[in-house]
């Protein structure tokens, strides 16, 4: 399959590199703001062809799937190009800025017929079947609560301090500890709590999110651009616990008892990059002439987005855009 990337940033050269290792995908085209990037890009991670307009990329016949690496707030202008081109969409997380345009996009994919995801990762990942099972076999009893952490040192980042850019550490981080909260309780909740810190420019820099379900069960959720974390996400239940190191990534599922004594550890299978999984999902939804992977149905990113517009509204976080849009 033909992939074409739109943004030759550092999450782009992430794809690249893994599609580099992929036998059967093809590095072949790539777009940014300006055709001399573009070229570098190219040259650097081998693709066929170097645009200096994200038009021109989704003009070229042989794309047959596009993935999405601009910031946030670019997301939504650049999934409507590539749909109204007829063009299958793996889109970066956060899958939109707000939950608004989430919807928009995926009515007008509905109504072209047109296959999009979010690329988030971790649904993807070997490790998420891997804590479902552990779960399903009542290794660890019935579950009592969830924490999750993620934080780096990213507070020089121009996407993550500029409101303009949909910037703050909710979107870029936070939606990992919500995700993984989501995956292994589902999105039945009750009650939400959170407060963050921000930076001057008015985004969060940090904050702390609980999350009540209706069945009592709590998650405890963090996430910073502000330092680096021990970034575990540990699920707790009446019989033991958990861990699932570097819940970005993770590398390894721990079992305890709850003498908090190893039981034992499944180690993730060898991987390229982890950006394979969701490749290969989004190639194989789109051989079957589906238009959303089963690992994130589009419900999904709907309803993560809201959660989110739920949590920025709490602490009084409106991108600029969305004033725009608001009055619009």
């Amino acid at each position: 399959m033909k992939i074409g990337i739109i943004g030759a940033g550092n999450i782009a050269s992430n794809m690249a590199a893994t599609l580099r290792e992929m036998d059967d995908m093809e590095s072949y085209a790539v777009a940014a703001r300006d055709w001399e990037r573009a070229e570098d890009f190219a040259e650097k991670w081998g693709f066929q062809r170097a645009y200096g307009s994200y038009e021109e990329l989704v003009e070229d016949e042989e794309v047959e799937l596009v993935y999405i690496a601009t910031p946030h707030s670019h997301h939504y202008e650049h999934a409507k190009l590539c749909i109204l081109h007829g063009k299958p969409v793996l889109c970066e997380k956060a899958f939109m800025a707000n939950a608004r345009q989430a919807k928009e996009i995926l009515q007008l994919a509905e109504e072209r017929k047109v296959f999009i995801t979010e690329a988030i990762w971790t649904r993807y990942l070997p490790s998420r079947s891997m804590i479902d099972e552990i779960i399903q076999r009542g290794e660890i009893g019935e579950i009592t609560g969830l924490t999750a952490n993620l934080g780096y040192d990213i507070r020089y980042k121009e996407r993550i301090l500029r409101p303009e850019l949909a910037g703050g550490a909710l979107l870029d981080v936070g939606i990992y500890p919500l995700t993984f909260a989501s995956m292994v309780l589902g999105n039945d909740i009750a009650e939400i709590h959170s407060a963050c810190v921000k930076f001057e420019s008015g985004v969060d820099a940090q904050n702390s999110i609980i999350l009540t379900y209706k069945n009592g069960v709590m998650a405890s959720l963090q996430s910073s651009a502000l330092a680096a974390t021990e970034q575990y996400g540990i699920v707790y239940g009446t019989k033991g616990y958990l861990i699932a190191e570097n819940i970005n990534n993770v590398t390894a599922v721990k079992v305890y008892s709850p003498e908090k004594r190893l039981i034992r550890e499944e180690k993730v299978p060898p991987q390229i990059t982890g950006f394979e999984y969701q490749v290969e999902a989004a190639a194989k939804a789109i051989r079957e002439g589906k238009l959303e992977c089963p690992e994130i149905p589009h419900q999904e990113s709907i309803f993560m987005m809201e959660l989110m517009d739920r949590i920025r509204r709490d602490w009084g976080i409106v991108f600029p855009f969305e004033t725009e849009e608001m009055e619009a």
